[in-house]
């Protein structure tokens, strides 16, 4: 009975040793604690490479609580893989990260020279005084990727006028490992005409070798009676079974432009030295947007007036004509004969237009009787002269 005692006391006592120690190797195995306000991602945590290549993957690290700095560190990387952190245009060991701000980093990995084709996991961690956070990632290789290719315009949407050309800049990059032949189409709406460019030159089709990016002008025209607004243009890069497609858009802004002429269509006119004469002008708007408040205004020889009537048209829709009256007055000191007078119409936005109109002055006929009657005047006298003295 008193060796059963012994027994149950040595037991207590184990146990209640055990229960002091085990704690504090369970804390020692533990990683070390999560960091809660910390956070590490990147959109595309598993990537397929080639052998040969480097591949650089963004990382974003966000803190929910107060600003710190995060060390960075590339663990389990396969033997003579090498890793790199970028950022800021340098090779970075840790980043300041702000508070609902985040910082952006570049973790670079090269592969052995002789890697073998396979799937290749490592971990990024994150560590702060607080904790840490890790981020598993996956790099697949393989001896040759699928044919691949991607098309980006830098400014997919461009805006201007039925006369501007659109011109969009695009990149576009053969992802795989095999040359290959691209065909180049475009989807434009009825009116628009699209054109490839490649230096300078029009193309269909261009060739395109492994791992290669060249850079492609897209061009677009619009007729001119094309009505304001965005139009969108499908195109397709298209290279045996890799495609690659967009959507850029040309937003065609309203075009007003103001013509100046006759009702006729004869810019010519007679009037008298010295008398007002009205002369009807049409001024038509042949664009497509509106043209508003439109100043008239006359080059004449010196000494002549221009007046309109009225003076300045508010607004003149487009495909619209409308008449107005100059009122024509020449110098009295004019001689008969042909002057010319340019008549302009400037809208506030918009085109403008110049019309040259060949003005005849003709002397008054109250002159011309004048004239004959001082003429026969003269004749009279001298005849009355010539038979007075011819009698002496």
């Amino acid at each position: 009975m008193r060796r059963m005692s012994k027994l149950s006391l040595f037991v207590a006592i184990w146990l209640f040793l055990f229960s002091l120690v085990t704690p504090t190797l369970a804390q020692e195995n533990q990683p070390q604690t999560l960091s809660p306000d910390l956070t590490l991602f990147t959109r595309y945590p598993a990537q397929e490479i080639a052998i040969g290549d480097t591949v650089t993957i963004n990382l974003t690290l966000r803190s929910d609580n107060q600003p710190q700095i995060i060390r960075l560190e590339v663990r389990d990387l396969p033997e003579d893989w090498l890793a790199s952190f970028r950022g800021g245009g340098r090779i970075i060991q840790s980043a300041y990260v702000e508070q609902e701000n985040d910082t952006l980093v570049d973790l670079r990995i090269e592969p052995a020279a002789n890697v073998e084709s396979g799937s290749y996991a490592f971990e990024v961690v994150a560590q702060s005084d607080s904790g840490q956070v890790t981020l598993p990632l996956e790099l697949i290789v393989k001896d040759k990727l699928p044919p691949s290719m991607t098309l980006d315009v830098d400014l997919p949407t461009l805006r201007g006028a039925p006369d501007t050309t659109f011109r969009f800049n695009a990149t576009l990059r053969n992802e795989g490992d095999a040359d290959m032949d691209v065909n180049l189409l475009a989807d434009a709406p009825r009116g628009l005409l699209a054109d490839f460019k490649l230096n300078g030159q029009s193309v269909t089709s261009i060739p395109l070798s492994a791992n290669e990016t060249k850079n492609l002008s897209i061009e677009v025209q619009v007729f001119p009676e094309m009505p304001a607004g965005p139009y969108e243009i499908g195109v397709v890069a298209r290279g045996g079974e890799a495609e690659a497609t967009t959507t850029v858009i040309a937003d065609v802004t309203g075009d007003s432009r103001v013509e100046v002429s006759a009702p006729d269509g004869r810019l010519s006119e007679q009037i008298s030295a010295g008398q007002t004469t009205p002369i009807t002008l049409i001024l038509s708007n042949t664009g497509t947007s509106p043209a508003r408040n439109i100043n008239l205004s006359a080059a004449p020889p010196t000494g002549w007036t221009v007046e309109f009537d009225p003076p300045q048209i508010a607004e003149i829709a487009g495909n619209e004509t409308i008449n107005v009256t100059a009122n024509i007055q020449p110098s009295n000191q004019a001689i008969a004969g042909d002057y010319v007078i340019n008549i302009t119409a400037q809208p506030e936005e918009g085109r403008s237009d110049t019309a040259e109109f060949r003005i005849t002055v003709m002397t008054s006929t109250l002159w011309g009787i004048v004239g004959v009657v001082l003429i026969a005047i003269a004749v009279f006298g001298v005849g009355i002269a010539v038979t007075r003295f011819g009698r002496r």
